[in-house]
């Protein structure tokens, strides 16, 4: 979610007749140093001629907050967002969007530490899910479980391929007592094609996730062996 309009929105109002601001100005009578806005919403920081620019609060009449860097006016830099749902993101912002490093908070207690791009989870980063303690780590693309990763549950985990939140293809099962079952996963019947791109949505879809994967997956077992490679340490 975002409030990047709503930010907008309010600055650029030629005139609110509730609003004021306090500070500093430069010589053309533009907002210039320390100062605070106070509309509908508050902003309280810095500004470079005119616009929001280094550290600064912005604070939503809805409850949500930024505390962070801005740059011409846009969130950049090191910034923590706390929503009205009471999600939060703290990380790297650039031009208004969650990208680079960072770590998101959901109002259901799950959590993901890693890459974005774009406002979405993408590159290499970990999911806990707080329901079942289980978590993915692995690749992610515009928001979605892609390509290699590891399910890792308390006792054992399951290492493969997925494709839009879901594992797909050869994959394996590995056991903490030594062993490790080989097979696929194959279509039990053709789910519903979802492609997230909003935060809430794709928690809501996480809480019956495995359920999901017991009705739209079905697992072929082709063999058990002993471990073809060292026990990974195991995930405090």
């Amino acid at each position: 979610m975002s409030y990047n309009n709503s930010e907008d929105e309010e600055y650029n109002k030629p005139f609110n007749p509730i609003g004021e601001y306090i500070g500093g100005r430069n010589e053309a009578g533009e907002r210039h140093g320390e100062g605070e806005t106070r509309l509908a919403n508050v902003y309280h920081g810095g500004y470079v001629n005119g616009k929001r620019h280094g550290q600064g609060t912005y604070s939503f009449k809805n409850g949500g907050r930024y505390v962070g860097d801005y740059s011409q006016n846009k969130k950049h830099g090191q910034g923590t967002f706390y929503y009205p749902d009471g999600s939060k993101y703290a990380g790297s912002w650039v031009e208004d969007l969650r990208e680079g490093h960072g770590v998101y908070t959901y109002s259901n207690g799950d959590t993901y530490d890693g890459e974005w791009q774009h406002h979405l989870r993408h590159g290499q980063g970990v999911y806990i899910f707080k329901k079942n303690g289980a978590k993915y780590k692995g690749t992610w693309v515009k928001g979605n479980m892609e390509l290699a990763g590891e399910y890792i549950y308390t006792n054992y985990r399951y290492q493969g391929h997925f494709i839009n939140n879901r594992p797909h293809g050869p994959g394996k099962f590995v056991f903490d007592h030594g062993c490790e079952q080989h097979g696929e996963y194959q279509k039990n019947k053709q789910p519903q094609e979802t492609e997230h791109t909003d935060e809430n949505s794709f928690t809501e879809e996480s809480e019956a996730m495995e359920e999901d994967f017991d009705a739209a997956l079905r697992w072929i077992p082709k063999g058990i062996t002993t471990l073809t490679s060292p026990a990974p340490e195991k995930e405090k």
